[in-house]
């Protein structure tokens, strides 16, 4: 019955071609549930692993900027996740929501804030001073009259309460709006946000069921470009975040709008999982998302970014993870998040199968399996520092997000 749960939870979040992955002895890293050690040890920060990961970074300038902000809204945050998400009605969604809270470290729904709040910043202290993580805000899935739809949304986290955590712990955090387009308050939201410190604005269009394309955007677009605030947005298909099937308002090429209007874009995951209809071709075929991306990175290599959040996992075919390693022309444009707490997750990330794809070397595996057991923000960072093919690795600036934000 255990097994069962968790194969529906690995294939809600996007894995089910991936199981056999951590199944099999060549890539079974040992690891189902994330044991939530505290307080990283003094004596893993001397590992050559640790002198490996940070030379050449300055950490003041390393902001995560992809973690998502979680909890209940026990503690009057105003977050709030879809009951089915806690129903054994719906087993997927109920096993995802499992995932979630281990991989988060919350232990009891009662105290989810506040658990959530405490083991993140736990995280962010065993890493060096001057590092930050960026909280992302979520708004509801909307309907095209303007108005939310909760049965189709799956959580909701309200700026206003990414904003409150990030002004009280500055050192720590920095945030990252979330507001439809659709809403007929969405440019009033925005101007606020600004005023409340956000450095970007998220949207995932298959989960809230905006369409970047669309006309609709437009005034959106142009006062994102006014106030000099960046769109980090989710293309390519979704797994992560269960919505209606739109999986298509999640294609690349429909964010050619944002960007032909002046606002700076970041894609997150590089468009890294699904396929999306190639809207240049007439015969709209299916072209795979990553594809699509590079054809439109090369278009706008003045205002189009890439995220590498997500990239290594199993989902993830290793040709693309190789592409952006080896593609140094790019690392100026590419940004480092973590997509926590996915990271948790432990058998989203297979260590193995990065060495057995020869981006890894082995010599790592043991202290990377230490070190994800207490810390899963530094885990995704030192793999990512540690990756490399055909003798490229990341360059530093792809860490050092804080220019960029």
């Amino acid at each position: 019955m255990k097994r069962r749960r968790l194969l529906k939870g690995l294939a809600g979040l996007g894995v089910a071609g991936g199981i056999g992955y951590w199944l099999s002895r060549d890539y079974w890293d040992g690891f189902i549930k994330n044991p939530c050690f505290e307080t990283l040890p003094e004596e893993l920060k001397q590992l050559e692993l640790w002198q490996a990961i940070w030379q050449g970074v300055e950490p003041n300038k390393v902001w995560d900027c992809h973690v998502h902000t979680v909890g209940l809204g026990e503690s009057g945050s105003g977050i709030w996740v879809n009951p089915k998400m806690q129903s054994r009605f719906h087993p997927v969604q109920l096993a995802q929501f499992k995932f979630y809270l281990n991989a988060s470290c919350i232990g009891s729904t009662e105290q989810a804030d506040t658990a959530f709040l405490s083991r993140l910043k736990l995280l962010v202290d065993d890493m060096p001073k001057g590092f930050k993580t960026m909280l992302f805000a979520f708004d509801y899935h909307y309907g095209s009259n303007g108005l939310p739809n909760k049965n189709l949304s799956t959580f909701y986290v309200p700026n206003e309460y990414s904003a409150k955590l990030a002004s009280e712990s500055p050192e720590q955090f920095e945030w990252v709006a979330s507001i439809h387009p659709y809403r007929s308050d969405a440019i009033d939201e925005l101007e606020k946000a600004k005023e409340q410190g956000a450095r970007a604005v998220k949207w995932l269009p298959p989960a809230q069921n905006m369409d970047p394309m669309s006309d609709r955007c437009v005034a959106f677009y142009k006062k994102l470009e006014q106030l000099d605030i960046p769109l980090i947005c989710h293309a390519g298909t979704e797994k992560a975040v269960q919505g209606s099937d739109t999986q298509e308002l999640g294609n690349p090429l429909r964010l050619r709008t944002a960007l032909d209007n002046g606002v700076k874009v970041v894609v997150a995951h590089c468009a890294s999982l699904g396929k999306n209809q190639d809207l240049d071709s007439l015969r709209l075929s299916m072209t795979d998302s990553f594809d699509l991306f590079t054809r439109m990175m090369s278009e706008y290599p003045q205002s189009l970014y890439g995220e590498i959040s997500a990239i290594l996992q199993i989902n993830r075919q290793p040709r693309k993870l190789k592409f952006l390693l080896e593609n140094t022309d790019w690392h100026s444009r590419l940004l480092n998040g973590s997509d926590y707490p996915l990271p948790a997750v432990m058998p989203l990330i297979s260590i193995r199968r990065l060495i057995k794809n020869q981006l890894l070397d082995k010599k790592w595996l043991q202290d990377l399996n230490m070190i994800r057991q207490y810390n899963a923000l530094l885990f995704d960072f030192a793999v990512k520092r540690l990756l490399s093919s055909n003798g490229h690795r990341f360059s530093s600036k792809v860490f050092e997000t804080k220019a960029f934000f």
